[in-house]
């Protein structure tokens, strides 16, 4: 079995020379195992073994003999012992989570304690193949997606599980073999934990009535998994390099020409992304808030969803953003690029934007230039990148003179005496962090149509039902 495991892990990269094993030893058959597996490999590798003990507080005299057995144990092989006492119960009150996940996250914690304190280099834990199955069934119960499907990683980051390629009745014979005793801890035998149930009452049927290597063939199918869900990763990399963009103000943006063109499984990859970073948790997204976010792409311009952690999502004409907190939806509109030549909406405001490209005649005069409010002729010519219309953000600024004097866009609104409610809706056109003009109002001095001038950019602002019907005819 030794031979099994010493494979196992050089296959996977998990153990080097001068590495400083930090070993989650529970004194159960799995972790007693473990410990062997990696005094065995000493014998051979330059390599200290710390052992870490988590003293649960939960059973008493039980625990308490657990926590005996594992010191007498590293005493005997010579082995650093650390022991961690821990209120499960009442941190899971504290935190309010089950005693089962408190449990698990206090061991990963004091796990990680270890590994600073004693500076070491790697956490190797005693997950083995039945608890691999174990969690593959719970993912699929509950509705993980793809990556949830390739169970337990062999290496996750400084965590290793040189035990992954064992089964449960594997590590026991191998420890009768050896003659070495373990504790048997009580709890395992109850079903109020979820793990327990799937433990006393799936696994034994899959295995006694469907297939004796049922736990195997699932760890195989969990390893090509994980293979697949390496490359997809790959795809979405380039997929959100190629449709993602974040606005200065943390919004997301999923462009919808090149959302178009995703196979259908790379797109929902991107769009849990864009959830998952929007919301800054992972935890209660499930495909359900995936899919109804994708859907958006076929609905109308303006519609919105609700989504966890106060997310919400928003079809726009470029596509669907995503945003974070309610007070960034109270006041303003989605930024969107200017169709230029062409039309561009604003639902919010029932406005329409109208741009067209005209070429300064020969008989120009300042004269022609338009002096309405809500149209602007600009020099083209000088503009170095796209257009965008959005609300106003804390540094935005406009030139007023052709000396290229600026004045802050909030003083601006000020001098103006524009009512402070109106001000976060009132449409701003920019390039490039640039103020071009402020419909209704000032545009900038920099963008003036000259002599010089042999592209002219008209905009012209409407109300929606004014929309113009086509590009020449703004």
């Amino acid at each position: 079995m030794m031979k099994k495991i010493e494979q196992y892990i050089e296959k996977y990269h998990m153990i080097e020379n001068k590495d400083r094993i930090i070993a989650g030893i529970s004194g159960g058959a799995d972790s007693v195992c473990l410990l062997f597996a990696l005094l065995e490999l000493k014998k051979n590798m330059n390599i200290e073994i710390i052992a870490v003990h988590v003293n649960h507080g939960i059973r008493g005299e039980t625990a308490a003999r657990d926590e005996g057995f594992v010191r007498k144990l590293c005493e005997e092989h010579q082995v650093e012992c650390a022991v961690y006492h821990e209120d499960v119960e009442l941190i899971a009150k504290k935190r309010k989570q089950s005693v089962e996940e408190a449990g698990r996250i206090v061991r990963r914690e004091a796990f990680e304690k270890a590994l600073t304190e004693y500076r070491g280099t790697k956490i190797a834990t005693a997950h083995h193949q039945n608890d691999n199955a174990e969690t593959l069934l719970m993912n699929l119960a509950r509705g993980a997606g793809l990556k949830g499907l390739g169970g337990i990683r062999p290496v996750n980051g400084s965590v290793i599980r040189p035990l992954l390629c064992l089964t449960r009745r594997e590590i026991e014979a191998y420890l009768a073999e050896k003659g070495q005793g373990y504790c048997q801890d009580e709890t395992n035998e109850e079903d109020d934990y979820t793990r327990n149930r799937l433990r006393h009452f799936v696994i034994p049927v899959l295995e006694e009535q469907v297939n004796s290597q049922a736990v195997r063939h699932m760890n195989e199918a969990m390893v090509q998994m994980r293979q697949v869900w390496e490359y997809m990763e790959i795809q979405r990399t380039e997929a959100c390099r190629i449709c993602v963009s974040e606005t200065p103000k943390g919004a997301i943006c999923i462009k919808g020409a090149e959302f178009e063109n995703l196979h259908p499984v790379i797109q929902k990859l991107l769009v849990r992304t864009c959830l998952v970073k929007a919301a800054g948790k992972e935890q209660n997204i499930t495909m359900s808030h995936v899919e109804a976010v994708a859907g958006l792409f076929e609905k109308q311009p303006g519609r919105r969803l609700d989504l966890p952690y106060a997310v919400k999502a928003a079809r726009t004409y470029e596509g669907v953003v995503l945003n974070k907190g309610k007070e960034k939806w109270e006041e303003g509109f989605l930024p969107r690029e200017l169709k230029i030549p062409g039309i561009t909406t604003i639902p919010e405001l029932n406005l329409t934007i109208c741009c067209r490209i005209l070429e300064k005649p020969a008989d120009f005069s300042l004269k022609q230039v338009p002096q309405k409010a809500y149209t602007k002729w600009f020099d083209y010519d000088i503009m170095k990148s796209s257009l965008i219309v959005r609300t106003r953000q804390s540094k935005d600024s406009i030139v007023i003179d052709k000396a290229g004097k600026r004045q802050k866009i909030k003083s601006y609104f000020i001098n103006e005496k524009i009512p402070a409610k109106d001000r976060g809706n009132l449409p701003l056109i920019a390039e490039a962090g640039q103020i071009v003009w402020i419909p209704g109002y000032r545009m900038s001095s920099a963008y003036q149509v000259t002599q010089q001038t042999h592209q002219i950019l008209e905009i012209k602002v409407t109300e929606e039902k004014n929309r113009c019907q086509n590009r020449l005819g703004c």
